[in-house]
C-alpha cells in the first residue's frame, strides 16, 4: 500500500501521524533493533520465543476487547430511518441535521436508509459515501436502496418525500391524485409488512402532502392514524419570516402562527393567536413577555389585503425552495415529537380529523397542536371566531372533494376491494355537503 521493498517477515514501520507523514519503513527485527539503539540507545535482549509469547498474548487481548465492543454495540439498538424519493435536495439537507444529535439526543444512534428507483443509483451512493466521510458519532450506519422489496425494513421513523411535479396544462387534477394513490398503495402494505408496529410516519415535500398521509392510512389500516402526519412547519416559517420582516425583527421571535387546511394546497394562515417576543416597542417587559401581534402590526390593511393576498406567493415560495426550509422543517417536527414542543408554543401538523373545530370527521387538515411525551394533541382549547370557522368549512369541502377524487380512483383500480375502504353510503353523506357543480 506504501510502496516498500521488504521480502522479510515481519515488517515493522513507524508511523510518523504527529507529523503528518505517511510512515516510515524501519524494515525486520534486526532492523528495529539497529533503529532503536542508534535513535534511543536501548536495545532488547529478549529472545525470539518470549516475543512469540507477547504477541499470542497481544493477539487474544486485542480479539477479546474487539469482541466485548461489538457486545456493547449490539445492545445499542439505533433508530432505523427510512427516506423516499432520497435523491432529492430535501434528503440532501436532512441527513446532517438527523444525524447531528440534536434531533433525537446525544446518546441516540441511529441508521438512515435511503430509497429511490434505481436511476438514481448513482446519486444515492454518493450521498452516502459524503455521509460517511463526515464521520458523524451517532449515525451507526447510512445505506442506500433501489429495490422496493427491501423498503422499510425494521422502520422506526418513514419520511415520505415523494412529490409529483405539477403541470396543469399537460394533465388533470385527477391524474396527479392518480399518481399519488399509486405511489401509496406500493409504500401502505409494505409499511404494515416491514415496518415496527409503533412506526411514525411523516409526509412531507412540495404537493399533495395532506393526501400523501390520507392515503397511507387508507392502503394500510393498521398503521395507527395517531402515527402519520404531514409537515406544515415550512409554511409556518415562510409567514412568520415575512410578519418578522414586516415588523423588522428577527423572525424566531414570532410565534403561534397557525396554518389551517391543505398544506401544499388551499390554507389559510390565522394570526389571531400570534404573539412577538423580544420586540422592541412602547410596552417594554421581560424577554418571555409575549405581545400579541395584531395589536403591534398597526396597518390593518396590510394584513387584511396585501399578507392575505402574499399568501399564493408563499406557498411559490415554499414550493422552490432549494431543500433547507423543509429540511429544517421535518428535523424540527421530529426533534417536537420525541422531546416535546415549548411549552404553550402552538405548531401546526397535518393529522386525521376527528371533528375537532367542527371540521368533518375523516380527512387530513392542518391544525394547531402540542406534542409532550411522545405523542400530540390537538389544542382545542383555543378559541375561533366566525370568520375563521368559515374559512375552515371551504378548506374542509377542498379537501374533501380531493380525498373523494382519490376514492374514486381506488375504486376504478379496486372495483371489489374498494368497500374495504369507503362505503357508498359515506361516499354520498359527503358528496351531499358539497356545492353542486364543485367536482
Amino acid at each position: 500500500m506504501n510502496g516498500w521493498e521488504h521480502r522479510q517477515s515481519p515488517i515493522i514501520w513507524r508511523e510518523l501521524l504527529d507529523r503528518g507523514g505517511k510512515g516510515l519503513l524501519l524494515g525486520g527485527v534486526n532492523d528495529f533493533l539497529e533503529y532503536a539503539q542508534h535513535y534511543y540507545g536501548i536495545t532488547s535482549m529478549m529472545l525470539s520465543e518470549e516475543m512469540l509469547d507477547i504477541a499470542e498474548e497481544n493477539l487474544q487481548a486485542h480479539i477479546e476487547i474487539e469482541k466485548e465492543e461489538e457486545e456493547i454495540k449490539s445492545l445499542i439498538k439505533p433508530l432505523q430511518i427510512w427516506i423516499t424519493s432520497a435523491s432529492g435536495p430535501i434528503c440532501y439537507q436532512l441527513i446532517p441535521l438527523l444525524a447531528n444529535g440534536e434531533v433525537f439526543g446525544m446518546t441516540t444512534e441511529i441508521s438512515i436508509h435511503l430509497l429511490d428507483t434505481g436511476q438514481f443509483k448513482e446519486v444515492l451512493c454518493g450521498i452516502v459515501m459524503e455521509a460517511e466521510d463526515m464521520a458523524f458519532p451517532l449515525l451507526r450506519s447510512i445505506s442506500e436502496h433501489t429495490e422496493i422489496d427491501e423498503a422499510f425494513v425494521q422502520a422506526d421513523i418513514i419520511i415520505v418525500l415523494d412529490d409529483v411535479l405539477l403541470n396543469c396544462e399537460a394533465q388533470s387534477l385527477e391524474n396527479y391524485i392518480r399518481e399519488v394513490s399509486e405511489i401509496c398503495q406500493v409504500y401502505a402494505p409494505l409499511i404494515e409488512k416491514n415496518a415496527k408496529s409503533e412506526v411514525r410516519v411523516i409526509s412531507s415535500g412540495k404537493t399533495f402532502v395532506n393526501l400523501k398521509a390520507m392515503m397511507i392510512m387508507t392502503y394500510g389500516p393498521s398503521i395507527k392514524p395517531e402515527n402519520v402526519i404531514a409537515i406544515a412547519t415550512s409554511w409556518e416559517s415562510a409567514a412568520k419570516a415575512m410578519l418578522a420582516r414586516k415588523l423588522n425583527m428577527n423572525a424566531a421571535g414570532v410565534k403561534d402562527v397557525i396554518v389551517w387546511g391543505n398544506i401544499t394546497g388551499c390554507n389559510y394562515i390565522d394570526l389571531s393567536h400570534a404573539k412577538l417576543y423580544g420586540y422592541d416597542c412602547a410596552l417594554w417587559g421581560p424577554a418571555n413577555f409575549p405581545r400579541p401581534l395584531l395589536n403591534m402590526i398597526y396597518d390593518s390593511k396590510w394584513i387584511h389585503s396585501e399578507f392575505q393576498s402574499a399568501q399564493s406567493s408563499l406557498s411559490s415560495q415554499v414550493c422552490h425552495c432549494v431543500g433547507i426550509l423543509p429540511a429544517h422543517a421535518v428535523a424540527t417536527v421530529l426533534r417536537y415529537w420525541y422531546h416535546g414542543s415549548p411549552p404553550g408554543e402552538i405548531v401546526s401538523v397535518g393529522i386525521l380529523t376527528k371533528g375537532q373545530f367542527c371540521i368533518p370527521e375523516g380527512i387530513v387538515f392542518s391544525m394547531p397542536v402540542r406534542f409532550q411525551n411522545g405523542n400530540w394533541e390537538v389544542m382545542t382549547e383555543l378559541e375561533i371566531n366566525e370568520t375563521t370557522q368559515e374559512v375552515l368549512g371551504r378548506l374542509a369541502r377542498q379537501l374533501i372533494q380531493e380525498k373523494l377524487i382519490a376514492l374514486k380512483e381506488i375504486k376504478e383500480m379496486h372495483p371489489y376491494g374498494a368497500d374495504k375502504i369507503t362505503s357508498k353510503k359515506y361516499l354520498h353523506q359527503e358528496l351531499e355537503t358539497l356545492p353542486t357543480g364543485s367536482l
